[in-house]
């Protein structure tokens, strides 16, 4: 398990899904704005690519995260988009609605960016979200991310076109902290 102030990463067990599902996917206003590609239910059992147990992509990484005091399953993280030859990835996370607003991103953001510098070599990590996600962009900020642009209508959540902020933050940067 990978250790922050808080929170701990750890690989996604199976007893984690069926919470994951009906507490951050099945919230379908919440998932419009968290996934790449339009809402569709999925059923209790099946193999869907958003929350499996099995990967061989090796382009993600997805982890459960946990309260380090008592276990508490408070939502999940991952670095996706991994590119081993320009040493580059992205990530994300999403906290069940009982574990928002308590400091846990910034913490989450912290040991991904541990995971993708110090385990995976990585040079680059970067974050996209939306430009009213104050929560995320304070979580990233917080860590030394720079805002570095804003993809124009670049998201479509529930009816509209949204504007993403991007984010970056360098190894070299990350390691002056």
């Amino acid at each position: 398990m990978l250790r922050g102030d808080k929170i701990g990463l750890r690989a996604r067990h199976e007893e984690d899904v069926p919470i994951l599902l009906t507490e951050l996917h099945d919230d379908v206003a919440n998932s419009a704005r968290t996934d790449t590609g339009p809402w569709r239910p999925i059923s209790p059992g099946a193999k869907e690519a958003r929350v499996a147990l099995d990967r061989t992509d090796e382009t993600i990484v997805p982890f459960s995260v946990v309260d380090l005091a008592d276990g508490t399953l408070l939502g999940f993280a991952s670095l996706w988009g991994i590119d081993n030859h320009n040493r580059l990835a992205h990530l994300g996370l999403g906290l069940r609605p009982s574990a928002r607003g308590k400091g846990h991103g910034a913490d989450v953001v912290s040991v991904l960016c541990h995971y993708g510098f110090v385990v995976r070599g990585l040079r680059r990590l970067q974050v996209e979200t939306l430009e009213d996600n104050a929560a995320m962009l304070r979580a990233a900020e917080r860590n030394g991310f720079v805002r570095e642009g804003v993809l124009r209508s670049s998201a479509w959540v529930m009816g509209d076109f949204l504007d993403e902020v991007l984010l970056g933050l360098l190894v070299d940067e990350w390691q002056a902290r």
